[in-house]
């Protein structure tokens, strides 16, 4: 009996001794690369108010280009997968070079200076991964709390950047191996993104506020509706999914060499800008996510978003694709819910989540951004929603190096990765 007491009391003890060491190492991530990630979104902000002042930047897209190639060529880094290296990263022992964070923070302000078609969040996640792998090399830890701690730099990245700490700690953990979660980092993953949005916060780095207006309670046609705006959705996140991987299939085809491929690209983006007579397709779009969830959007708005996007990361800028993805299903969601009859704000947060579960099949991330984004007053309308796009989405996804663990139609184990059908 004693020494049971003992034993009991010894391995609480070693619990009591992780926790507060996890705690502390979360902590340092979350002041490290909320630090790093509000001088990013500063650099944003500031690109993307030059951008707007000054008309006819976007014509130096290709300029811009060149030197995002010539950045990455010098540092000897040109064939780093991005996002897809971190997420692999978790997987694996492949090593994460502290080149990554500079150069993806580098270009993305390039990139969006230029008007280049990206989000933010897919290249906070490549720098709070770098980051967080710096950090483990530095603290010398072995491969498995090297990737927690990778884990805790994405979390405390998306966290600083989005504002919602919640949904970048599920996502941090979940995104890697989908049907499975890496439970272990959940605590260093919640202390650091905590401590980023904090620190992100005191730096003057504002957060996007988004608004639902709805007065449509919940019954089973309202309900069905949401089913059928749900399963569309799903149906545009493997169009934006195949769109990117063809378009990086033709541009890399037609122009093999680096240069010349991302002069190309520019060059189509302003073309196809100065058919369209507006700029409201470059940069993040915010501003359009905003109008979609007021009640106006443009018809066509998500599938010009989509081409834009495509072929600004096929041609070679970097950026992320979590906030087009937003984007398009913001205004997609604006578009149908007004020919099905659902208020056009509610279904513009509706299609928001599910084109973001659509594309990265973050299922419990998908629905907590919801409540950060939106609150809970229709939570029930984005559980709906987002079930049905997690199931309809299939095996797609923006990620190649993202596995399927667990089926998403019956209960059995499955390992593969994510559909790309362009080889």
């Amino acid at each position: 009996m004693e020494k049971n007491i003992k034993i009991y009391a010894l391995t609480i003890c070693q619990n009591i001794i992780q926790y507060l060491r996890w705690l502390f190492l979360g902590a340092l991530t979350g002041i490290v690369v909320g630090g790093v990630c509000s001088l990013f979104s500063w650099c944003l902000v500031f690109a993307a108010d030059i951008r707007t002042a000054c008309h006819y930047t976007f014509l130096l897209l290709p300029l811009c280009g060149l030197i995002i190639v010539f950045l990455y060529k010098k540092l000897n880094y040109e064939e780093n997968k991005g996002t897809d290296s971190v997420i692999e990263s978790i997987h694996s022992d492949i090593s994460l070079s502290p080149k990554m964070a500079f150069l993806i923070f580098v270009s993305t302000v390039i990139t969006i200076f230029g008007g280049g078609s990206v989000g933010r969040e897919g290249a906070a996640v490549q720098i709070g991964g770098s980051l967080g792998k710096t950090l483990g090399d530095i603290l010398r830890f072995d491969d498995k709390d090297k990737r927690i701690i990778i884990m805790s730099g994405i979390a405390a990245a998306f966290s600083a950047l989005f504002g919602t700490p919640m949904t970048a700690s599920l996502f941090a953990i979940e995104v890697a191996s989908i049907g499975t979660m890496y439970y272990a980092a959940l605590v260093p993953c919640i202390c650091a993104a905590l401590i980023s949005k904090k620190i992100a916060a005191l730096l003057g780095v504002k957060e996007d506020a988004f608004h639902v207006f709805n007065d449509l309670p919940l019954s089973v046609p309202s309900g069905l509706k949401v089913v059928f705006l749900a399963a569309c959705c799903a149906a545009v996140s493997i169009l934006f999914c195949l769109t990117l991987q063809l378009a990086h299939k033709l541009l890399h085809r037609c122009f093999s060499n680096s240069y010349l491929r991302i002069v190309s690209g520019g060059c189509l983006i302003i073309l196809l800008t100065l058919l369209c007579g507006t700029q409201d397709y470059l940069g993040t779009g915010i501003h359009i996510i905003e109008q979609a969830l007021d009640g106006h959007a443009v018809p066509y708005a998500f599938l010009l978003k989509i081409l834009f996007t495509s072929i600004t990361i096929a041609a070679g800028y970097r950026g992320g694709e979590i906030v087009p993805s937003l984007f398009i299903g913001a205004t997609f969601g604006c578009f149908l819910g007004g020919l099905i009859g659902l208020p056009l704000s509610l279904s513009a947060a509706v299609g928001m989540v599910s084109i973001f579960c659509g594309v990265t099949n973050c299922l419990f991330a998908s629905l907590i951004i919801s409540f950060e984004l939106f609150g809970f007053a229709d939570a029930y309308y984005y559980l709906i929603a987002i079930a049905t796009s997690y199931m309809l989405s299939g095996y797609f996804g923006l990620y190649h190096t993202q596995r399927i663990t667990f089926s998403k139609y019956e209960n059995s184990p499955t390992n593969q990765r994510t559909n790309h059908w362009f080889k």
